[in-house]
């Protein structure tokens, strides 16, 4: 077989070839984005029920996806329910990623004491499983939709900080760093100034990453009835109403599924696309 024929497909774009996969990805959660700004108006009325109407099939007058138990269109319940699946994810992400970017940088910086506190901080956290802690918390708390969020920021943070940390360290001992010291540069500047735009290509990466974690852990607790109220719209709660009529309207349940993982592969591969590009452009 030929070396073309194994090339992965690429479009040109300008000088550069880009992945189809990955202009796929950005097509992918643009759609996603406009279903969050535009699915209140797209679907005003998608938590309304017609019991009449329950579980009609996909195809039916009216409801292209037809309907669950309750008689709501699936169709306008998956995008209604982007901005619930989505936000949340992204805010864990975000969140996760900022206290990554602080606490990281400094321990891999100023070392010494603050590192080994922040070290054993994030050890313990590690120990700690993701989704089992969320729903331990969540079950004595009574957590709602942002506190799961919160408690997610903070049970994501430690891989982060751990990952920025070990970028900070390899470039504090790098030549422009002991420049940066010899002209009395204050130590903040430095690690917000100079140090962090090098690490970069591994926050943006990571941060992507973050998202398709995120997203997939944020749904499996919907599923289980945690952080999203009962009735609401939301793919993983989607999911878990849609399992007593599978074989009536099995759309209601694939298509969300569908979606998460499709959602979360794109950003994985948007965001590992990104990061090669980054770090290439820093090399030149």
């Amino acid at each position: 077989m030929s070396a073309t024929a194994t090339a992965p497909l690429v479009l040109s774009l300008g000088n550069r070839r880009t992945p189809v996969a990955v202009i796929l990805s950005v097509a992918l959660l643009a759609l996603a984005f406009c279903a969050i700004l535009l699915g209140g108006v797209l679907a005003p009325d998608a938590t309304k029920q017609d019991i009449l109407s329950g579980v009609l099939p996909p195809g039916s007058p009216g409801h292209l996806l037809g309907t669950d138990e309750l008689g709501r269109d699936v169709l306008a319940m998956t995008i209604a329910g982007a901005a619930s699946a989505l936000i949340g994810p992204v805010c864990v992400a975000a969140g996760s990623m900022a206290a990554g970017i602080f606490f990281g940088t400094i321990a891999g910086y100023r070392r010494g004491a603050l590192d080994f506190f922040i070290g054993r901080w994030t050890d313990l956290l590690l120990s700690l499983p993701i989704l089992l802690a969320a729903i331990v918390v969540a079950g004595v708390f009574g957590a709602g939709y942002w506190m799961t969020v919160l408690l997610l920021i903070v049970l994501f943070s430690p891989s982060d900080i751990r990952i920025v940390r070990a970028g900070a360290l390899e470039q504090a001992n790098r030549p422009y760093i002991e420049a940066a010291r010899m002209l009395s540069i204050s130590p903040w500047r430095i690690m917000f100034r100079h140090i962090l735009p090098n690490v970069s290509p591994l926050i943006i990466t990571n941060g992507m990453l973050n998202v398709a974690f995120a997203l997939v852990t944020f749904s499996s607790l919907s599923f289980l009835g945690v952080g999203v109220p009962p009735g609401s719209a939301d793919w993983g709660r989607q999911l878990a109403d849609s399992r007593a009529f599978m074989m009536e309207n099995p759309a209601a349940a694939i298509v969300p599924a569908v979606l998460i993982i499709a959602v979360a592969c794109a950003a994985n591969l948007l965001g590992d696309w990104f990061g090669q590009r980054l770090t290439q452009t820093g090399r030149k």
